[in-house]
């Protein structure tokens, strides 16, 4: 319960198929007539009961706050998958929250269901007991399938029945889609003498029998007659005209709603079974019976509508945020009208750019850190103060990884919305299937169009965000590749290539001419007694130590290089001290010796040449400059060192 309201889940597939979004909308209604708020998880694909087939986009189930849930509500039938409806029930069960499974029958679980079985065996008997089929043919779903296997049940049954021997001839399998029903159907023309009758065991496979044998010729039901079964709208717009079963929604609806109800008030709730009612019409020989004019011109609409393409919209907004080179570019890439009435959450690891979170082995990723990152409502609001949509809160250090739609930063978004009267809907946002978060859609009215753009939309984001991860990735590479490509592996001050390429980036720049340069040459005393006195990984340290403090005493803004051996300088723009810079190298070693511990000191000599910069400018010619004041500092030590070694006799 939230706010006072139960809360009640429902998960399925695809809810802006007309079928579905009629029943969502109708169990919406009498829900929130009764208090209650909905919450829709849904995913956008059908599995078709292959269980080696479950993408990332079930990860939206394990989004579901089970802890607050009162009732949950699975159409398993249009989900397909037992693996993912156990899944659900699971943890349901661990949740102590009753469940409604509609289409299917689970363990102690409430059922609602069709009588597919009553209302398939109407239709097998209307076309063989009243129209006298003598050679009837089925064509069935899914071989192995259990929908499939009870049809293909009760047609031999009813032959049976009826004196018909049943022989293998008498079955094909079209497996509840288009292209198998197909190719089917032209092995069926192939056949000496064909069926009279074709028994289809859904809607989709009867259209598709029907044209295919209609362009070979083949008058229907003159010459073969074919029935359906499930009742979509398009067996009254079909050329000829189905015969059907109708599901209706409607019955399905109410007695969904009647169980929930007694479910969360504390009461038992009986398994409920719809005998779909038998349509006949025209494939089969009966007279042609249509929907009335308005709501066929209302379903028609619908589906048109509902098939419009936004694809050039919503590719521009993929395109705007893979291509974008903040979080904050990223997530603002996302407004426009076609994203109204929707926010979205992601887990923040993604967003790590030395880490491909596609190709990381799933075992070695963190928990899910899931944060709101856009809000539509709040956008066209300006109202930014209150969600995480500045670019330094993507980087905020609180951590939510509870993984549910009422957690983290949007707990309290997600309760003010399911308020509203109207569901919620979620969707996975997965990337090369892996979940990387959820969107959520709050549309203010039941519009078939909207449910339909929630799917698009979604898929959009999809890659949208899992562009711009690769491409971030991507460019973290091949910066880190033109960094190797530009710098001393062992100072990380620049090499000769990537010193020479930002020398002449710098004095190329408008007006650079006139600039006062400096060089500093900063050269190791000492190497060759440090490699060979204790290895030439003691030397290497040297070397590294003496570029550190050559970098860390320069302005930000000088360019530090190292050409090879302990030949280590830096070019200045602008006015310098250089004799300051040399002191602080020298103090920052003294520094460094004092704390090492190490049985040699880091020492070094320094000297800089000062010039302006014009078109006569040779950097050989200033790095000499520089370097013959460098040896004088080095000729000056040595001179010293040795006054010490062997002092004046008196």
């Amino acid at each position: 319960m939230v706010n006072g309201k139960k809360l009640v889940a429902l998960c399925s597939s695809r809810i802006y198929a007309p079928e579905v979004h009629g029943y969502v909308s109708l169990l919406s209604k009498k829900l929130i007539d009764a208090d209650c708020a909905l919450l829709i998880f849904t995913i956008n694909s059908d599995i078709y009961w292959d269980e080696s087939a479950i993408t990332a986009e079930t990860y939206v189930f394990d989004l579901m706050p089970f802890d607050e849930l009162d009732c949950v509500v699975i159409m398993d039938e249009k989900i397909k998958s037992r693996t993912v409806t156990e899944r659900i029930i699971g943890r349901s069960k661990d949740a102590g929250v009753p469940v409604v499974v509609v289409d299917g029958n689970y363990e102690g679980t409430t059922s609602v269901s069709f009588d597919y079985g009553r209302g398939f065996e109407k239709v097998v008997r209307h076309v063989i007991e009243e129209h006298h089929a003598k050679r009837p043919h089925i064509m069935a779903g899914l071989p192995g399938n259990s929908f499939s296997d009870e049809r293909i049940d009760i047609f031999k049954k009813v032959l049976s029945e009826n004196g018909i021997a049943f022989d293998e001839s008498m079955l094909s399998y079209g497996h509840f889609w288009a292209d198998p029903t197909r190719e089917a159907t032209q092995l069926l023309l192939e056949r000496d003498v064909l069926p009279d009758a074709i028994i289809c065991a859904n809607d989709i496979m009867a259209v598709n029998v029907c044209d295919v044998l209609k362009s070979a010729g083949i008058s229907i039901p003159g010459q073969v007659m074919v029935s359906g079964f499930d009742g979509i709208d398009e067996v009254y717009i079909s050329e000829p005209k189905l015969t059907t079963a109708s599901c209706d929604t409607t019955q399905l609806a109410s007695a969904t709603c009647e169980a929930v109800l007694k479910l969360i008030n504390g009461q038992e709730a009986e398994d409920a079974y719809i005998v779909p009612e038998l349509s006949v019409n025209e494939s089969c020989g009966c007279p042609a019976r249509m929907l009335p004019p308005q709501t066929t011109l209302t379903r028609l609409n619908s589906s048109f509508y509902r098939h419009q393409d936004d694809t050039r919209i919503l590719s521009t907004i993929s395109s705007h945020m893979e291509t974008s080179h903040s979080l904050w570019d990223m997530a603002a890439a996302i407004h426009c009208h076609q994203t109204k009435n929707s926010l979205y959450v992601v887990d923040l690891n993604c967003f790590n750019p030395e880490k491909n979170y596609f190709l990381v082995p799933e075992d070695e990723l963190p928990p899910h850190n899931l944060h709101m990152i856009d809000d539509a409502d709040y956008a066209e609001e300006n109202r930014f103060e209150h969600l995480p949509l500045q670019e330094e809160l993507f980087y905020d250090e609180t951590v939510n990884n509870c993984e549910n739609v009422l957690s983290g930063n949007y707990r309290d978004r997600i309760i003010e919305l399911s308020a509203s009267g109207y569901p919620l809907i979620f969707n996975a946002l997965d990337f090369m299937n892996r979940p990387i978060g959820f969107s959520c859609f709050y549309f203010h009215n039941y519009i078939i169009t909207n449910y339909a753009r929630s799917a698009t939309i979604t898929t959009a984001i999809n890659m949208g965000i899992g562009g711009y991860i690769n491409l971030t990735h991507q460019r973290f590479l091949l910066e880190k590749v033109d960094s190797m490509y530009k710098h001393d592996a062992l100072t990380g001050l620049y090499n000769r290539t990537g010193f020479l390429l930002a020398l002449d980036s710098m004095t190329s720049a408008e007006g650079f001419t006139g600039t006062p340069l400096t060089v500093i040459m900063s050269d190791l005393d000492g190497l060759k007694y440090i490699n060979d006195s204790f290895g030439h990984a003691e030397g290497d340290r040297a070397i590294a130590t003496v570029a550190s403090a050559l970098r860390s005493s320069c302005p930000e803004h000088a360019l530090c290089a190292r050409y090879g051996g302990d030949e280590l300088f830096a070019v200045i723009a602008g006015d310098c001290d250089a004799d300051s810079i040399i002191k602080a190298i020298d103090s920052k070693l003294d520094d460094f010796n004092k704390d090492s511990a190490l049985p040699y000191s880091v020492l070094t000599s320094s000297g800089a040449h000062k010039l302006i910069f014009d078109r006569d400018f040779n950097m050989e010619g200033a790095m000499k400059a520089a370097d013959k004041q460098m040896y004088k500092v080095k000729s000056k030590k040595n001179r010293a060192r040795q006054t010490q070694s062997h002092p004046a006799r008196n």
